[in-house]
């Protein structure tokens, strides 16, 4: 396996709903694991999930678990996921369906570098960038 990047976030009890969210927006295959298949079954928090991957036909890669009691979950504003590229029909999917419901902080919208580009936080309290390079001519 090649070496990837990739975000992997950590959710407040809702990691599930996250990573299901996100299947709807990116389609792909979503495996998630709970603590109680990692060998806690006895612990209040079991079903929640201990890994969740989601893997694209795009090629994109997300992961994410639920902070256990014993950590402190410490909220986003030190990370956002980009994504970016030149398929400007599949980009603007992702940021209507990532900006509903949410907060938009940069309107999706033709920049000084020539690109489209918007900044968001989705439902969850999740920071996104979206950037539609424009082709040159």
């Amino acid at each position: 396996m090649a070496s990837r990047l990739n975000p992997y976030i950590s959710f407040d009890g809702d990691a599930r709903q996250a990573l299901e969210f996100y299947q709807e927006v990116f389609g792909g295959t979503l495996a998630l694991n709970t603590f109680g298949d990692f060998g806690r079954p006895d612990e209040p928090y079991a079903d929640k999930i201990m890994h969740g991957m989601l893997e694209t036909p795009s090629g994109f890669t997300l992961m994410g678990a639920d902070t256990p009691p014993e950590m402190q979950y410490t909220p986003g504003g030190n990370f956002s996921v980009s994504l970016s590229g030149d398929d400007e029909k599949e980009l603007r999917g992702y940021w209507e369906k990532l900006s509903a419901d949410g907060t938009v902080t940069v309107p999706l919208d033709k920049q000084m570098w020539g690109d489209v580009f918007g900044m968001c936080t989705d439902r969850f309290g999740i920071p996104w960038m979206v950037n539609i390079a424009q082709t040159q001519g």
